[in-house]
């Protein structure tokens, strides 16, 4: 692709993403690890939806509970999970910034899984990928995920991590953001407490 330098591109000519997928915390107010949920059901349409949206492989933060990954993903521990989510974006940007040529992420939670490759696809489509875009998903107007981080933002984003947050506080206040609405593709919605199966 044009203007990319060589290492960022894969054999195909496309840019180089991989998913990162937040799913290390122990799930209080569910009453289990969400990476358990619905008999790892979760875990294996969010991995589905980044791969077939456009990601080489995905990266999956884990700490509270371990979970078969399913093919196409790599499970990357988070020691400090119960320090809160910022811990497990940091294990995981951290193990994708060691990956050559990765011209950008995307971030997504393990909590909203009516994720769909549309919606990555989408929001990849807004975000060149380049490695100095910045993207988000939308729902009916609500900021939500996936997210896309360019490479460039990697080390920024890093140092604005701390407690229970995620990369929201780096991208609070930017103007520089795309907003993807993808409202039309799924809910958006995470699930927080049990309920009635997908």
């Amino acid at each position: 692709m044009k203007g990319l330098p060589e290492e960022r591109v894969s054999v195909d000519g496309t840019p180089t993403v991989v998913g990162v997928l937040l799913a290390a915390g122990g799930g209080t107010r569910y009453g289990m690890p969400k990476i358990l949920a619905e008999q790892g059901e979760w875990l294996r349409r969010c991995v589905a939806a980044l791969l077939a949206g456009g990601c080489c492989r995905v990266f999956v933060t884990v700490g509270a509970a371990a979970a078969t990954m399913p093919q196409g993903a790599e499970a990357v521990q988070v020691p400090m999970w119960r320090e809160g989510l910022s811990e497990s974006v940091r294990a995981g940007l951290l193990r994708a910034r060691d990956c050559q040529g990765v011209v950008g992420v995307v971030l997504h939670v393990v909590d909203i899984p009516d994720v769909s490759a549309a919606q990555v696809e989408r929001l990849l489509a807004a975000a060149g990928p380049a490695a100095q875009a910045l993207a988000r998903a939308t729902h009916l107007g609500q900021i939500g995920h996936p997210a896309y981080i360019g490479a460039d933002h990697f080390g920024a984003v890093l140092d604005s991590l701390m407690g229970d947050r995620g990369a929201g506080a780096f991208f609070a206040g930017r103007v520089d953001v795309i907003d993807v609405e993808c409202g039309d593709l799924g809910t958006g919605l995470d699930h927080d407490y049990p309920g009635p199966g997908l």
